[in-house]
């Protein structure tokens, strides 16, 4: 790690330099959430029933009476045993948001293709709490482009909106979705891979020190 050492004054001039643009740079990311948040919508025509701990759910039901609802796709495939890593590290920050989000009429969900019973082993495994279902037995996994069937290995798959060549049978990604008065179902948004990372609190402290994340030797660090 290189350093320069400077005097009290020196230092000051510095960070003010680069204040201004950690200003532009909020002021750009306030105006892209904005965009964000204008983008259009896509009905779900589809009726999704999910395997939960409280049993058979469909996807309107897993706003649990809130009109927005967010599912993070979280990679644990059947017969996995345990979940991707970097989806675990993710996870790890969710249970402490859930009450909050609840407040701004926001429902969480994480969603895998594993079968219940795995899902709820690897949650007791690591702790969590979290609202979970299973999609095993539909195509939602499928539809949102996070998993991929054995067929598709030796060609081009459809993801982050783009095709790519066939890495794993599983993805992480984030999906939200709105329900009207009327009960229809609206997707709003969806992100995968670094769209991501802005959903890792640990991240955001670790771009802050000097030795920032700290792993720039792994080979997804900037996928």
């Amino acid at each position: 790690m290189q350093y320069k050492i400077v005097s009290q004054d020196e230092w000051i001039a510095a960070r003010k330099a680069y204040l201004a643009k950690e200003k532009a740079f909020t002021r750009a990311r306030d105006q892209l959430s904005a965009e964000r948040r204008d983008l259009p919508w896509v009905k779900v025509e589809k009726n999704y029933v999910f395997d939960t701990p409280k049993g058979k759910t469909t996807l309107g039901d897993l706003f649990a009476g809130r009109s927005q609802l967010i599912v993070y796709h979280l990679m644990l495939g059947p017969d996995w045993g345990e979940g991707c890593q970097s989806c675990s590290y993710l996870a790890d920050h969710f249970d402490g948001m859930i009450f909050h989000l609840a407040h701004r009429d926001v429902t969480f969900c994480v969603i895998s293709r594993a079968l219940l019973s795995e899902i709820e082993a690897y949650k007791t495994r690591m702790g969590w709490h979290f609202l979970s279902a299973s999609s095993n037995g539909n195509n939602f996994n499928y539809d949102f482009n996070v998993s991929f069937r054995p067929e598709e290995a030796d060609s081009e798959v459809y993801y982050n909106y783009e095709m790519r060549d066939f890495e794993f049978d599983e993805m992480p990604g984030v999906s939200v979705f709105a329900k009207d008065a009327s009960g229809a179902i609206f997707h709003t948004y969806s992100a995968y891979a670094r769209g991501l990372d802005i959903l890792i609190g640990t991240y955001n402290f670790l771009d802050l020190v000097p030795k920032g994340r700290d792993e720039t030797e792994l080979p997804w660090s900037m996928a």
